[in-house]
């Protein structure tokens, strides 16, 4: 893909020949910083709080300019794509909060699929450098996983209904909903949301 005077590459996360890291954990706080502000507001400190988290053998990255401008991990359900470590997460966000994110984020990131379907992929973790943004980098590192993952379907669970661009870009590859999960009256005012939407593709 060529835009705006770049090269756009995708690979392997465990495939780039320098530390990918730093560059996952600065997109990964940018476009998940608001769900994790109870922890900290400061986007450095959650940067360096979860670099280590990414398990980089489930992660695909897509390379600019020698830079990673975007990241989409890929995992069959069984396997996790993230691993959280209490010692690195207590060391950058202190004892109590590291210890909370330890506990709550371990279930929300690690817990397993009930009753995963075979032969099916997981998209999980779709993020884009802030730069990037609107340019199809998301697009393009969810077509390769289409189009090279050894799975027939794919799925991405609990999308935010009001996350409209993220909806636009995934029925744009042919992603359609097969489920969706209201949120109660009380948080779905608080957080702004009514309904987490689960969506599927199914190779032609």
């Amino acid at each position: 893909m060529e835009s705006k005077n770049y090269k756009l590459t995708v690979v392997k996360a465990d495939q780039v020949d320098f530390d990918v890291r730093k560059q996952m954990s600065e997109i990964f706080s940018e476009g998940f910083s608001q769900w994790l502000v109870f922890f900290s507001k400061d986007k450095n400190k959650i940067a360096k709080a979860f670099a280590h988290m990414f398990v980089l053998n489930q992660f695909y990255v897509a390379i600019a300019n020698n830079k990673i401008v975007g990241m989409t991990a890929c995992t069959d359900g069984a396997d996790r794509s993230v691993r959280l470590n209490k010692k690195e997460l207590r060391k950058h966000l202190g004892f109590f909060k590291g210890s909370m994110a330890a506990i709550f984020l371990k279930k929300e990131f690690e817990a397993p699929f009930e009753e995963f379907p075979p032969n099916t992929g997981s998209i999980e973790f779709v993020g884009t450098a802030s730069e990037f943004r609107g340019q199809g980098v998301a697009f393009q590192i969810i077509k390769h996983i289409i189009e090279n993952a050894p799975y027939n379907d794919f799925v991405i669970e609990e999308v935010a209904d009001t996350n409209t661009s993220a909806m636009t870009l995934y029925y744009k590859l042919g992603f359609e909903e097969y489920k969706r999960k209201p949120l109660p009256e009380i948080r779905a005012k608080k957080i702004g949301i009514n309904n987490f939407l689960s969506l599927k593709y199914v190779k032609k």
